[in-house]
C-alpha cells in the first residue's frame, strides 16, 4: 500500500500558508513553520541541507533533521572547484596570519585593508573600467547600488527574471518600477520611450544580467546598452555567473558580446566562481565610488569585506586571469554540454545555452518535490526550485556543475534522473488515486 502524501504537502508553497490577517507579526508564519515539518516528515523538504565536508563534486551531510545523505553534487556553486585549490587555501591562512580575520569597520571609515585597496584595482584593470567598489556581500551591491543611484521620482526598467536583490532594490528605491518581459529588447525601447515622453528629467536605470541564474540564457547587451544612449538611461549589468567561469580570460558574456569595460555600470558577486561571500559594483566615474562609500547602507553601514576575503578573491583572480584558468573553464564547459545532452536525450526539457547553470524543468510542485526526493536517495544531490522562484507548473532543478565533475559523476547524475522520474510519475499516480478514497471514502 502505497503511503498517503497529503495534496497540502505536495502541492501547495509557503505564499498558500502565509497568514497576513494576523496582527501579531511572528504568528503569521506559524503555519509555513508546521507546513514545513510536515514536508520534511514526508521526506519532500530538500532545503538547509547541511554539508560535513568540503564541497566538491561529491559531498556529504545531513537535512534538517539530521538525517544524513551523500552522493554526486550538483548543487553547489563552486563552479571552476577553486574553494579547496591549495595557493587559495594558503592565501586566506597567510591574510587571516598578518591581518586578523576582521576587518572591524566600515569601508567609509577604516574597515579597508591594504589588501582590499589593491584587489579594487586590479579588479578594475580585469574588468575594462576605472573604478571598482566592493561589497561583503554580493547581495549588498546589487541592492546597495540601485538604492543609491535611484531616486523616489527616477524610473527603473528591469528584466522579470532579474535576481531578487535588484528586484527589491529597486522597489525600496521608487514606486517607478516597470517589469519587462524576460530577454525582450523591444519591450526595454517601448518602456524607455512611454517614459522619456511623460517625463524629459526623469533618471532611468534599465537592469539585467549577463547570464539569467533560472534560465541560464542571456540578453542582447549591445542593443540595450545603444538604447540607454538614445534616451538618456543609464545601463545596469550583473554578471554574477558568468564572470570567471566562461569565455575568454574569465570574461564571458560581456567578452562574446564585445562588451567589456563598455556597459554603463558593472556588478557581480564572487561567490560563484571567487570562492568567496562578496560583490562588487564598476564603473568610469569616481564620484559613484564615493556615493558608495557616503551614501550607500549596504556598504556605509556596514563591516567592510574581510581581509581573508580580499586575499581569496586576490588569488582566485590569479587563476582565472592566467593559462591555468582555461583548463578549468574548458573542463566546465565540456561538463556542461555533456550533462545537457544526457538529459535532453532522456527526454528532459533542458533551458538556455550552456552555461555552469543547467536548468531542467520538471512540471508542477508534486512531481518535482518526489523526483527530488528520489534522486538523493540514489545519490544525486540537486537543487529544487518552485513556486514562487518560478511558475507553480515549472519547478525546475538548477543543476550548477563544476570543472571537477568527471563523466562518470555526469552520466550518474543522467541515469538517477531518469530512475528518480520513474519513481516519481509511479508515485504521483498511486497519490492521485489515494485523494480520491481519502476525499470521497
Amino acid at each position: 500500500m502505497t503511503e498517503y502524501i497529503s495534496r497540502d504537502v505536495r502541492f501547495s508553497s509557503i505564499p498558500d500558508h502565509v497568514d497576513s490577517s494576523r496582527t501579531n507579526l511572528i504568528s503569521r508564519w506559524s503555519a509555513p513553520g508546521r507546513w514545513f515539518v510536515e514536508r520534511g516528515d514526508a521526506g519532500l523538504d530538500p532545503y538547509q541541507r547541511v554539508a560535513s565536508e568540503r564541497i566538491g563534486p561529491e559531498t556529504r551531510g545531513f537535512l534538517r533533521d539530521g538525517a544524513p545523505f551523500s552522493g554526486v553534487n550538483f548543487a553547489s556553486q563552486d563552479y571552476l572547484s577553486l574553494a579547496s585549490h591549495p595557493s587559495i587555501v594558503r592565501s586566506a591562512a597567510e591574510a587571516a596570519e598578518r591581518f586578523g580575520v576582521h576587518s572591524a569597520g566600515s569601508a567609509a571609515l577604516m574597515g579597508n585593508t591594504s589588501l582590499s585597496v589593491a584587489l579594487e584595482e586590479r579588479l578594475a584593470r580585469f574588468l575594462g573600467y576605472e573604478i571598482c567598489t566592493l561589497f561583503p556581500i554580493g547581495w549588498a551591491a546589487g541592492y546597495g547600488i540601485i538604492k543609491t543611484l535611484v531616486r523616489e521620482t527616477d524610473h527603473v526598467v528591469i528584466d522579470i527574471l532579474a535576481h531578487a536583490c535588484l528586484q527589491e532594490g529597486a522597489r525600496a528605491a521608487t514606486a517607478n518600477v516597470s517589469r519587462f518581459p524576460h530577454l525582450s529588447t523591444g519591450a526595454v525601447e517601448k518602456r524607455l520611450k512611454r517614459i522619456r515622453d511623460g517625463d524629459p528629467r526623469a533618471g532611468i536605470l534599465v537592469v539585467t544580467e549577463t547570464l539569467f541564474s533560472m534560465d541560464s540564457d542571456i540578453p542582447d547587451i549591445v542593443a540595450l546598452q545603444a538604447l540607454c544612449r538614445r534616451y538618456d538611461a543609464t545601463l545596469l549589468v550583473d554578471c554574477a555567473h558568468d564572470l570567471g567561469a566562461l569565455g575568454e580570460r574569465g570574461l564571458g558574456v560581456l567578452h562574446a558580446q564585445d562588451m567589456v569595460g563598455k556597459v554603463d555600470i558593472l556588478m557581480g558577486s564572487f561567490s560563484k566562481t571567487f570562492t568567496s561571500p562578496g560583490g562588487f559594483v564598476a564603473c568610469n566615474d569616481l564620484g559613484l565610488k564615493f556615493a558608495l562609500r557616503s551614501s550607500c547602507g549596504p556598504s556605509t553601514f556596514t563591516n567592510a569585506m574581510t581581509p581573508i576575503q580580499a586575499a581569496v578573491i586576490d588569488a582566485a583572480l590569479s587563476i582565472i586571469d592566467s593559462q591555468e584558468g582555461n583548463e578549468p573553464r574548458a573542463r566546465l564547459l565540456a561538463n556542461t554540454r555533456l550533462l545537457r545532452d544526457g538529459l535532453s536525450a532522456e527526454g528532459f526539457i533542458v533551458m538556455g545555452q550552456p552555461s555552469a547553470i543547467v536548468p531542467v524543468v520538471l512540471g508542477n510542485a508534486s512531481i518535482s518535490r518526489l523526483m527530488t526526493k528520489y534522486a538523493a536517495e540514489q545519490g544525486g544531490i540537486v537543487n529544487l526550485v518552485e513556486f514562487p522562484a518560478v511558475a507553480r507548473n515549472a519547478c525546475r532543478w538548477r543543476m550548477q556543475v563544476m570543472a571537477e565533475h568527471t563523466d562518470k559523476h555526469v552520466r550518474s547524475m543522467v541515469e538517477i534522473a531518469v530512475s528518480a522520474r520513474a519513481q516519481a510519475e509511479a508515485r504521483e499516480r498511486a497519490m492521485d488515486a489515494l485523494d480520491v478514497e481519502v476525499v470521497e471514502p
